[in-house]
C-alpha cells in the first residue's frame, strides 16, 4: 500500500528502544563455557583415542612376539626330543658295543675263577647290565668259599654275595651243595696284578770274572 503525506511535513522517526546488555551477558558466558567444554572434551577424547590406539598397537606387537616365542618353544621341544632320541640311540649302541667286547672277557674271567676252585662247576650264568648271577654245584662248602675268594681276587667283580646255598637232596649217593651267587662287574674292569719281582737265588753261582784278553804279539 502507498502512503501519501498530504500535510507536507516530515514524519518524525520513532525512537529506538535501548538494548539491555545485562540480559545477554549470561548467554555469552554460557556459550563460552559450552565452547570451552566442547574443546576440553575433544582434547580428552583425542588423547584417550591416541592412548587406546597405542595400547592396541602394543597388544598386537605382544601377540606377535607371543606367537613367535611359541613357535620357538615348539622348535626347542622338537630339538629336545630329537636330542633324547639320539642320546638313547647312542647309549644303546655303546651298551651293545660294551656287551659285545666284554662278553669274551667275562667268559675268560669266569673260566679262570672256576679253574681255581676245585670240585665246583657252574650250571648257569646270566648277565643283566653289570650284575652277573652264578648258579652251580660244589662238593663242599669250602669249594664255594674258594670260588668266592677267587672272584674277589680277580679284581673283575665286586659286591659278591651268596643268595642261596643248600644241599642237593636229589642225589643222596654223593653230597652236593647247590649255590646261587650274585656279583657286579667292576667299572674299571679287572685289575691286573703286577708280576712278582725276580729274586736271585742264594745258591746261584757267582758269575765268573771276565778274562783279560791275551796280549797281542808284536
Amino acid at each position: 500500500m502507498i502512503r501519501i503525506n498530504l500535510l507536507g511535513q516530515t514524519r518524525p522517526k520513532a525512537a529506538r528502544r535501548p538494548v539491555d546488555t545485562g540480559a545477554a551477558m549470561p548467554l555469552v558466558f554460557i556459550g563460552a563455557g559450552l565452547l570451552l567444554g566442547a574443546l576440553f572434551l575433544f582434547y580428552f577424547y583425542h588423547s584417550w583415542q591416541t592412548q587406546l590406539n597405542d595400547e592396541n598397537n602394543r597388544i598386537k606387537q605382544l601377540q606377535a612376539q607371543k606367537t613367535e616365542l611359541q613357535q620357538i618353544k615348539q622348535q626347542v621341544e622338537a630339538f629336545e626330543k630329537q636330542k633324547q632320541t639320539l642320546q638313547q640311540r647312542v647309549g644303546t649302541i655303546e651298551q651293545l658295543q660294551k656287551d659285545r667286547t666284554g662278553g669274551q672277557e667275562l667268559l675268560d674271567q669266569v673260566a679262570n675263577t672256576v679253574s681255581r676252585a676245585e670240585n665246583l662247576w657252574l650250571t648257569s650264568m646270566s648277565k643283566k647290565g653289570s650284575e652277573v648271577t652264578f648258579e652251580g654245584a660244589a662238593a663242599s662248602i669250602n669249594s664255594v668259599a674258594n670260588f668266592i675268594t677267587a672272584l674277589k681276587r680277580s679284581g673283575y667283580f665286586q659286591k659278591i654275595e651268596i643268595k642261596d646255598t643248600k644241599q642237593d637232596d636229589r642225589n643222596t649217593a654223593v653230597q652236593t651243595f647247590l649255590f646261587t651267587i650274585n656279583a657286579e662287574i667292576a667299572p674299571s674292569g679287572p685289575s691286573v696284578p703286577a708280576p712278582p719281582p725276580q729274586t736271585k737265588a742264594a745258591n746261584a753261582p757267582a758269575s765268573a770274572p771276565a778274562t783279560a784278553a791275551p796280549a797281542k804279539k808284536g
